[in-house]
């Protein structure tokens, strides 16, 4: 089975990746869009990409995706803890670092560190961390250095001067599973943390009351949501859909019945799916 990934190589979400599906073919993909539209043309079963960071929030790009190609759904969630380190070609100088490549996300998260130890040293935005680590091991006569992972480091023979340099201990990262089959996915070597439903909500017009009556839905059901995110639908200020997690397993006749009441109120819902949520390490 071919599975794509937010590439390149050494990237988390390969990391991720190869914990979720360690004896499948893994195919990176050079950004978000292109693991969706692998699995909507049916060129990869499935596909594993970022959805959110515990320090910089949703990836917006994967929310919005989710919502323009409703032919995919979730099939699970991963969590993985993320550690950053700092690392140079072995030829180079630590002493005279003069740029510093990463992954916007990972430059953020290491932002405290790096502004106190190299803070009159360019910061330069790339692609994906595992890219900013193949950047500098390609470089190898200028001072370079890359915000990555353990795995970037072992790839590319890259020296690693600082480790663990995320300016907050608890960083994870929330991965998910995409996939065209509605069938859930399964993992007895990974540790399960918790099942939900993932709902894609539109709301027929801007209008006083419009959000509280689809949160009515679900409170007066005591259906308990751990996420409701907003996001614009790009068709002018005020237009939204909101992303809702529903915790706990997929009970049919209390679902459907908050599904159908939705629909009642002129919204426009689309399932993405009941699935586990597991565990990874970094």
């Amino acid at each position: 089975m071919k599975i794509a990934f937010l590439g390149p190589e050494a990237s988390f979400t390969q990391l991720a990746a190869i914990q979720l599906f360690p004896d499948h073919e893994l195919v990176p993909q050079p950004n978000i869009l292109d693991c969706f539209i692998a699995v909507e043309k049916g060129e990869v079963e499935k596909a594993v990409v970022p959805l959110e960071n515990s320090i910089e929030g949703t990836v917006s790009m994967t929310l919005d995706y989710l919502y323009k190609t409703p032919g995919i759904r979730i099939q699970a969630e991963a969590v993985m803890p993320i550690a950053h380190h700092l690392m140079i070609h072995p030829d180079s100088d630590p002493g005279r670092i003069e740029k510093i490549y990463s992954h916007p996300q990972a430059l953020a998260q290491s932002f405290h560190f790096l502004d106190k130890h190299f803070k009159d040293v360019q910061k330069q935005d790339f692609s994906s961390t595992a890219a900013a680590a193949k950047h500098v091991v390609e470089n190898p006569e200028r001072n370079l250095a890359a915000v990555a992972n353990q795995f970037a480091a072992n790839l590319y023979g890259l020296k690693i001067i600082h480790h663990n340099i995320q300016d907050f201990e608890q960083n994870h990262t929330r991965f998910i599973i995409l996939s065209k089959d509605s069938g859930s996915y399964e993992n007895e070597g990974l540790k399960i943390l918790g099942e939900k439903s993932g709902l894609l909500i539109t709301l027929p017009e801007d209008h006083a009351g419009g959000l509280h009556q689809v949160l009515s839905v679900f409170a007066w059901r005591k259906m308990n949501l751990s996420k409701i995110e907003s996001r614009t639908l790009k068709t002018g200020l005020g237009n939204y859909f909101f992303y809702i997690n529903v915790v706990g397993k997929w009970e049919t006749a209390l679902h459907l019945n908050a599904l159908e009441e939705l629909k009642a109120l002129d919204a426009e819902v689309y399932f993405l799916g009941n699935y586990k949520e597991f565990n990874l390490e970094s």
